[in-house]
């Protein structure tokens, strides 16, 4: 069954609301067309920044450790997954509460730029993902010399 918005009569789909919204929030003096893709799924809160050189994203993953964190990117998707595994019980110990036995974050994003992907680096420091991602020679903006 498919889920639509009733407008004035007619019926939009969410990929005309979706199109309709991205072109609302994109970055001022930046045509829709040329916006983010929204290609999103996930929990795992990220912030992605870029310089003239690199993607950076930022990901908090607490008690994760670097075995526990997979990182893949994929013709401009990047997703990363973080998967804890069941902690052992003690049998000396009468639980109340017991919460932290599995833990898992993940998330799938597009880039904003073309990235070299065989060139990209990543550090796990005190609960803090950084990945880096060089941006590829073409996406970089090139100088023209006027004769």
């Amino acid at each position: 069954m498919s889920t639509t918005l009733l407008r004035r009569g007619s019926c939009v789909g969410f990929p005309e609301l979706d199109r309709l919204l991205g072109s609302m929030l994109a970055e001022p003096g930046l045509p829709a067309s040329r916006a983010a893709p929204r290609v999103e799924g996930g929990t795992l809160a990220l912030d992605i920044s870029e310089d003239e050189q690199s993607v950076i994203v930022r990901a908090s993953l607490p008690g994760f450790t670097k075995d526990q964190v997979q990182i893949e990117v994929h013709e401009g998707i990047l997703t990363i997954k973080a998967e804890k595994e069941e902690l052992a019980e003690q049998c000396t110990e009468r639980y109340y509460r017991k919460e932290r036995r599995v833990g898992s974050l993940s998330r799938r994003v597009a880039l904003p730029s073309v990235v070299e992907e065989g060139k990209a680096s990543a550090e796990l420091k005190n609960g803090e993902l950084t990945l880096t991602l060089p941006k590829h020679a073409k996406a970089q903006p090139r100088k023209i010399d006027i004769n």
